[in-house]
């Protein structure tokens, strides 16, 4: 198998680099390596979902794929009373992040290893951010809107970035299909913000 970002181990060996990036009204100083996503700096993607994700200050959060952790550590910042787990199949990716949160003085984050949710499965969220490992394919990407149904409480809601290019329109017509509501937040070279929300809870 060839060695992907989304790679359980990654083989290609360790270089790592230490970049700056403002994001969430601060500068963010960020280690990273070979084999994972978006070596080089923050990509675009996920500065424009950062940008436009908007949450409670209390809120549970989930960060799935999470890399070295820009998305996930902005979410800290954005959420200081409350909590942010943040997951990745990738183990070089789930060390960074677990530094990087350390090397920010972000102290209100999870990080673990996991196979999309396997290891959070019994957790509920109010919040659950992505941006899908698209190269792993559309199965994947669609598994991760289907099984974040069930991790998000009565109301929960998912924010996911996806170009148009890669997907974005049958992205969101899969939501569509899931989520009591889905809206395009905003859209920036070619990238589209979607939130799409569970089905509140009727009351009795």
């Amino acid at each position: 198998m060839s060695d992907h970002y989304y790679s359980r181990t990654p083989q290609t060996e360790s270089d790592r680099k230490v970049y700056e990036a403002v994001l969430a009204g601060r500068t963010f100083r960020f280690v990273t390596d070979t084999g994972v996503f978006s070596k080089t700096g923050v990509d675009y993607g996920s500065r424009v979902l950062i940008d436009a994700m908007e949450f409670a200050a209390d809120a549970k959060v989930l960060d799935v794929g999470c890399g070295y952790g820009p998305i996930g550590l902005a979410a800290a910042v954005k959420a200081p009373a409350g909590h942010v787990t943040m997951v990745d199949v990738n183990e070089r990716a789930v060390q960074l992040s677990t530094e990087n949160a350390a090397l920010n003085h972000i102290d209100n984050v999870t990080v673990v290893q996991s196979d999309l949710y396997e290891a959070v499965t019994d957790m509920r969220f109010d919040v659950i951010l992505t941006n899908p490992p698209i190269r792993a394919g559309k199965e994947t990407v669609h598994r991760i809107f289907e099984e974040a149904v069930s991790l998000l409480v009565p109301g929960g809601s998912i924010w996911v970035v996806i170009q148009k290019k890669q997907g974005a329109p049958s992205a969101f017509a899969k939501l569509e299909m899931l989520y009591a509501s889905v809206r395009e937040i905003t859209k920036d070279k070619g990238y589209r913000i979607f939130r799409a929300v569970k089905e509140p809870s009727v009351k009795e």
